[in-house]
Parts: structure tokens; C-alpha cells; sequence
């Protein structure tokens, strides 16, 4: 008996690693402004599929995102598993709009699904970013309330690529939004295309093989998604839309739950959600989503930069176009690894990576750069407000970075690590790595801290 009972602690005790788990979702409201915020449970859902995870690598050690869910054993309060990332409330709290006025955002927690009651501990980052506790919740996975109900996929799940077990991959699902049933075929075009262009891309190119690739695409209506400043509201399945937070370039879904429905029927562990539409656009979340309006000209480059933003927790580098969010009131240092306040140079996060004779912080013609990015800035806005084709803004882009090559080309420390002025919305107190990268221009090449940030991400969910 003593023998039965040693095996079956056994088991239990490496169940995670040795069987497949069911994947459990936590979905709840979170509301607020930007002095406070509420959370409530909306349900608890095992989905179809099991958990595309690695069972090895269940605890982020990698100190991302804005916020850091936690899920710990109820009655040994033993850690099973927890995850950093960002949420458009992270966004939203940020803009002056949540200064006056309160919102609800529907949001989701996914996890292996525990064999007992769990506690999920939801933490913040702090004025001194260190986490802490805003919000707790028991799930009890007996619970009569929690939901296994079988549902219908909407529509056929696409393998685009696959390299091996979910287990041991990085999961990739792309969404189509705004996709009608005779778009089927494009959608599966347009998901391939941009493929090959990440793969092209270090370091995914290097660490292809560590690659999932699926495809999905609810069928709509109608082409196309919505576009306010214009007009133009389309009912599509996952409610993408443009001009998110007043951005006219911005491209978020804010309905959850149809993401969340939609994406449950293929395994993953990032989305990024194609939007049927030629007017230049995306957005990224880090471990939410990232979007691309697929027929812009300009999808190649957007594609790869919001999935930098959504894989890597990668901050914005540049800081001369218009943007939502209200300007930071204190330096703190910022938690994505791109950017930085240089409030200590020895201890810079990427001083491994800079030379001695590179000196902190490191010049460059900003001066130059910003008056030409001025005139540049002021013809966009004239393009957008008179309606013209979108031709004359791809126009406007391409004489754009054939200049800022030229430019960056001169440069003193062209190829260097350092830590140039200009990055995360501001044109002062923050720093970037490299004069250039995929996250600052236009270009298509992604800086060495970016590439390492991105190396780092696949590596937790690839590495034993």
C-alpha cells in the first residue's frame, strides 16, 4: 500500500511534464481611470484544445510587462505557473481620456489547468517598478460554474508551418479579421506572405525551426474593418477597428471575447490578427495581440515591428509622430528592454554590448533628424486631412527612409551600441540602443538589444 500510494504522489507530482493538461482561461472586466481600477470574474473556461506551453518553463523569469499574473497551489500557495504582459487598460490609463472618464475592458489569464483550487494573484508594476499585488481570485477547477462547453470552430484551422510538438515551440496564430468566405484564399495568401517575411528577419530567420505557424479566419460579412475617422463601421468578427485611442493608424480589437473564441481553436502562444484593408496600419500588446492592415503596401515592415512590440515586450523607438499617450510626469527606468533612462550609465542594461570607445550617451545629429521628421510629419497630417490616395502617403514613406538611411549611413557611431537620445515617445530622457532599427525607422533590421530581447522570448518557450 505504502508503494501505491509513493507512485501515485509521484505521478501527480510530474503530471505537468509527462501527460497533456487542459488549457483554462480566466476572463474578467477591468475598470477604472487613471487613478484607480477595478477587476471582476466574468467566467472561467477550459478550452478546446490542450496547453500549447512548455511544461518546463511554466515560471517567467524574464522580468516583461507592464503586469504579471501569478498561479499559485490554494493550499501550499506553491508557484505552478505565471506570465508578464501588457493590456490595452495598461495603454488606455496612460491617455488623457482616462483622466475624466472611466472605461471596462474585457481581458483573459491563460493557464495550465490545475488539478486543485489555485489562487491567481494579478500584480502591477509600482512608482519604483517593482510588482505588486492589485488583485486576487480563487478558480476552483470543480466548480459546477466552470464552462467546457463544445462549441464549433469558425472556420478551418490553416497549418502554415509546423516544426514539432506545441510543447516545445513557439505557437504562432494569425488571425484574419474582416475576411468574407470568398476571402478564404487571400487570407491564406496574405498569412504566408508575411510569414516568409519574419523568417527573413533576425533573429527569426536563425530560430525558424523553433516555429509554429497556424492560421484562422472567421468569415465576415463583409471586407474590410472599421475605420471611425472616415465613416466606415464594419461588424467583423473580431471587431478590429482603426483610429484606437484617436490614432488614426492604430489598429486594436477591443472585443476579448470574439478574439478569444476565434483563437481557442488552434494552439498558441502569440496572435497577430491580419486586418482586410490597404490604409497603413497595426498596433501590438506584449502577450496580447499585435495587428497589420495586409494590402498596405507597407505590412512587411508593420508586420515584423508590432510583432516586436507583442512578442518581446520591444518599447517604440521613435518619438516624433503623434500618439495617444500622455508624456511620463518622472524618469523611472522602463521595464522593455529596448529603452532606457540612462539614470545610471554603468549599470546600462546592454553595457555588455558597448564598446569602450563608444561614449554614454552617445551623439548623433538629432537636431537634423527632427527638423526634416517635422516637415515630414506636417505632409502626412496633409495627406490624411485631405483624403488623398494612399499611394502619396507610401510615396511620402519611401522618400522618408531613403533619406534617414543616407542620414543614419554618416553617422559616427552608425554601427555602434550606445545610447542615443529619442526613443519611447520622447524626445528627451530616454535612450535607445542604436541609432537605428526596425522599432526607431522603417527600416528592416532589428538593433543587437532587440535581437537579443527577441532571442531571450524564444528561449523560454523552446529551451528545456
Amino acid at each position: 500500500m505504502k508503494k501505491f500510494l509513493w507512485l501515485a504522489i509521484l505521478l501527480a507530482a510530474f503530471s505537468v511534464e509527462t501527460f497533456a493538461v487542459e488549457t483554462m482561461r480566466l476572463d474578467f472586466y477591468h475598470t477604472g481611470n487613471a487613478a484607480e481600477e477595478l477587476f471582476s470574474v466574468d467566467r472561467i473556461v477550459v478550452e478546446p484544445l490542450a496547453w500549447p506551453g512548455n511544461p518546463r518553463r511554466a515560471v517567467d523569469e524574464s522580468n516583461l510587462g507592464k503586469y504579471l499574473f501569478e498561479v499559485r497551489d490554494r493550499q501550499t500557495n506553491r508557484l505552478l505557473y505565471s506570465r508578464g504582459f501588457a493590456s490595452i487598460y495598461g495603454e488606455w490609463e496612460t491617455t488623457d481620456e482616462a483622466k475624466t472618464a472611466n472605461r471596462t475592458f474585457h481581458e483573459s489569464l491563460r493557464f495550465p489547468a490545475p488539478a486543485a483550487p489555485v489562487q491567481i494573484l494579478l500584480k502591477k508594476r509600482d512608482a519604483r517598478n517593482a510588482f505588486r499585488e492589485i488583485w486576487t481570485t480563487e478558480v476552483d477547477p470543480r466548480d459546477i460554474f466552470v464552462s467546457n462547453a463544445k462549441t464549433n470552430a469558425p472556420a478551418r484551422v490553416i497549418e502554415i508551418e509546423k516544426n514539432g510538438d506545441p510543447s516545445v515551440k513557439v505557437d504562432l496564430l494569425i488571425l484574419g479579421d474582416g475576411y468574407t468566405a470568398a476571402e478564404a484564399g487571400k487570407f491564406e495568401r496574405d498569412a504566408r506572405r508575411l510569414v516568409v517575411t519574419l523568417f527573413q528577419t533576425s533573429p527569426f530567420k536563425e530560430r525558424r525551426r523553433d516555429f509554429n505557424v497556424w492560421g484562422l479566419s472567421p468569415p465576415a460579412s463583409e471586407s474590410g474593418i472599421s475605420r471611425p475617422s472616415t465613416g466606415v463601421h464594419r461588424d467583423s468578427p473580431l471587431g478590429a477597428t482603426y483610429d484606437a485611442f484617436g490614432s488614426e493608424r492604430y489598429v486594436l480589437t477591443f472585443d476579448n471575447r470574439a478574439l478569444r473564441r476565434a483563437a481557442s481553436f488552434a494552439p498558441y502562444d502569440f496572435v497577430e490578427i491580419l486586418v482586410n484593408n490597404r490604409t497603413y496600419g497595426g498596433g501590438g500588446i506584449f502577450n496580447l495581440y499585435s495587428t497589420v492592415a495586409a494590402d498596405s503596401a507597407w505590412s512587411p515592415y508593420v508586420f515584423v515591428h508590432e510583432f516586436g512590440h507583442h512578442f518581446a515586450g520591444l518599447a517604440d523607438e521613435y518619438y516624433t509622430s503623434a500618439v495617444a499617450y500622455a508624456p511620463a510626469t518622472e524618469r523611472i527606468e522602463p521595464w522593455e528592454p529596448n529603452v532606457t533612462a540612462l539614470l545610471d550609465p554603468k549599470n546600462l542594461k546592454w553595457r555588455d554590448l558597448v564598446s569602450p570607445d563608444t561614449p554614454l550617451p552617445t551623439p548623433w545629429d538629432k537636431e537634423a533628424f527632427e527638423k526634416y521628421s517635422r516637415e515630414i510629419q506636417a505632409r502626412r497630417r496633409e495627406i490624411r486631412a485631405q483624403g488623398r490616395p494612399e499611394q502619396e502617403m507610401d510615396a511620402l514613406f519611401n522618400e522618408e527612409l531613403a533619406y534617414e538611411k543616407g542620414m543614419f549611413a554618416r553617422e559616427k557611431y552608425a554601427n555602434k551600441v550606445g545610447a542615443f537620445e529619442g526613443a519611447n515617445y520622447e524626445a528627451k530622457g530616454f535612450y535607445r540602443p542604436q541609432v537605428d532599427c526596425i522599432m526607431f525607422t522603417r527600416t528592416d533590421t532589428f538593433c543587437a538589444v532587440c535581437r537579443r530581447a527577441i532571442e531571450r522570448v524564444v528561449d523560454m518557450y523552446t529551451r528545456p
